[in-house]
């Protein structure tokens, strides 16, 4: 566990740990010295004469302030120690989040990175700030305890240390015992959060749906389940606390029926016997304190594994220096394939496409064949598994993390804002843009019609992830963002699938703006984004199939075709007065 906090804390903090390690150990020393000095003393009172028990009574005096001093130092250091690595780990996790692929950041990540943040670092603060001293204590406490009776009793040294073994033994027992319930407790405490969680969000569906008893059913059983794991953890993991604590009580028991054969035949000093019993007892304090460190070491050395995790995610490989920066905004894909890590199938199989510079191509195609994960790797969210991307002649694993994101701006479907006002969302793709600039972002992507009608405009806040909007506002206040970096490509995804018709046509008439002025590639399945485009790529199966202009593949008679067709008669769809009857026939 050592080893692993160094490693995690990075070599900036090793300074603050050996710190925080020495403190630890001389006050650990310390106090076993001061349980030491009890032999002496009470065998000076014990003893013909007992003022010869004076100057053990200085020593210990002497011992117990130094061992207070340290205990206060050890303490104030380690909440010093404790904050500080936690601060680097703040940074440190930062740093490193920021080299990751985009790609990596998925929800179920991005869960995970929160909870590192929110329970995994204050895990390790509270093992270096209260943890560490009671494990360290616990080890050397004892034994300076053995080291020191050897020299009084080298026997009931003996008999003290033989019963370590035995104890560590039972104790990494009695840990893997609880470390076996661990997960089935957690998991079933994420499954009963999701419930509660689920039951509040559904309200609106089980009243409307009558399905309420339904709903608490489901609830009561996920709170009952993790009610019973819970029980079932205790009933696993007692026998492991109970038995260290036996242990610990028998090899205290051993020692003393020793000690009291030693006495009974003769074979030891009483008094120093005496005294070398009660240090005996002294000496099972700290060793029993352990049975009370097995779970929350547990949890930090779990906190501990699962940053070093993280930190062993290998970023992105970018060229030490910026080189040349691409000669225009054209785009190229050569012979591209890619897969996901936990897929064996190719989501992209050789794809080729040169898309020249100022152009607009639309991706279309069903779904799962890839439209989304070639757009991705357009922005580099990850590097392709052979062929490669190019952009401006430049291949885009040869261009730094600034020089590609200068050059990109994007849109996606799920959008997320930041917990500010509108304009300050906006402004977030251009930090130094004046109020005209934000402005006029705003009204080519239909954000200003928003703007209007809230009754604090600009400064109206989104609340977090932008949960005070509709989904179609929230991706107005996208699209203005990226419209406003006024990067050299624009990367839609399904950018107008949330937007009411009036708004769909404002952007559109945004997105007809830019054309020969930026380079847009857009995933859309509405028609009129398809028309427009110059270039239209049919995506199935990870391999393009058809490309050419709307009118070409129309004639051509192929896929598109028929998913033009199909399209046509969706958005012609209507509800008419002859449903009901036609549904009945």
């Amino acid at each position: 566990m050592i080893r692993k906090l160094f490693k995690v804390a990075g070599p900036e903090a090793r300074g603050l740990l050996i710190a925080r390690l020495v403190s630890l150990v001389v006050y650990s020393v310390l106090q076993g010295v001061s349980f030491v000095l009890v032999v002496p003393l009470l065998r000076a009172l014990l003893g013909p004469d007992p003022d010869d028990a004076w100057p053990w009574t200085w020593a210990l005096a002497g011992v117990a302030l130094a061992t207070a001093v340290a205990h206060y130092v050890q303490q104030m250091t380690g909440f010093r120690v404790a904050l500080a690595v936690s601060h680097g780990l703040y940074h440190r996790l930062g740093d490193h989040v920021a080299t990751l692929p985009l790609g990596w950041f998925s929800g179920e990540q991005v869960g995970r990175l929160g909870q590192l943040t929110t329970r995994a670092i204050p895990q390790i603060r509270a093992l270096l700030a209260h943890l560490l001293r009671p494990l360290v204590t616990s080890v050397l406490t004892p034994l300076t305890v053995v080291v020191a009776m050897a020299f009084y009793d080298w026997r009931l040294a003996l008999a003290t240390a033989v019963g370590a073994p035995v104890m560590y033994l039972v104790y990494r027992w009695a840990v893997a015992l609880t470390a076996r319930t661990d997960e089935a407790v957690d998991t079933a405490a994420a499954a009963a959060n999701e419930r509660v969680v689920e039951y509040v969000r559904a309200q609106p569906v089980l009243r409307t749906a009558g399905g309420g008893a339904r709903g608490r059913a489901l609830l009561e059983q996920a709170l009952d389940e993790q009610d019973a794991t819970v029980r079932s953890q205790a009933a696993r993991t007692a026998p492991g606390r109970t038995s260290f604590s036996a242990v610990v009580l028998l090899a205290v028991s051993a020692v003393i029926v020793v000690g009291a054969a030693l006495g009974l035949h003769g074979d030891a000093d009483v008094a120093e016997l005496v005294a070398l019993l009660v240090l005996v007892v002294r000496f099972a304090e700290p060793v029993s304190s352990m049975a009370e460190l097995g779970g929350s070491l547990r949890g930090a050395v779990g906190a501990l594994d699962r940053i070093d995790a993280l930190l062993a995610t290998r970023p992105l490989p970018e060229p030490s220096r910026p080189g040349p920066g691409p000669a225009d905004s054209s785009l190229t894909l050569n012979e591209v394939t890619f897969g996901y890590d936990d897929a064996d199938a190719r989501v992209l199989d050789g794809v080729s496409l040169e898309l020249p510079a100022h152009t607009t191509t639309a991706v279309v195609g069903p779904s799962g064949s890839g439209k989304t994960t070639l757009i991705r790797l357009l922005a580099r969210f990850w590097d392709v598994d052979g062929g490669a991307v190019r952009l401006g002649g430049v291949d885009v694993r040869e261009l730094t993390g600034e020089q590609l994101s200068d050059q990109v701006a994007l849109v996606f479907q799920d959008v997320y804002l930041f917990d500010a006002t509108i304009r300050e969302n906006i402004a977030v793709g251009r930090p130094d843009a004046d109020q005209a600039q934000i402005e006029e972002a705003a009204r080519l992507a239909g954000v200003d019609e928003i703007v209007g009608r809230l009754p604090q405009g600009w400064e109206t806040s989104v609340g977090e992830g932008g949960t005070s909007l509709s989904g179609g506002e929230r991706q107005r206040v996208s699209l203005a963002r990226a419209l406003l970096k006024d990067a050299p490509v624009l990367l839609l995804d399904e950018a107008t699938s949330a937007l009411d018709p009036g708004s769909e046509a404002a952007v559109q008439q945004a997105l007809d703006a830019l054309g020969g002025r930026r380079t847009l590639v857009v995933v859309a399945h509405r028609l009129q984004t398809v028309v427009a485009a110059d270039r239209i790529v049919f995506l199935d199966g990870g391999r393009i199939t058809e490309s050419g202009t709307h009118e070409e593949l129309l004639a051509a008679g192929g896929r598109y075709a028929d998913f033009w067709g199909e399209r046509s008669r969706a958005e012609g769809w209507r509800l008419g007065a002859g449903a009901s009857a036609d549904a009945g026939a």
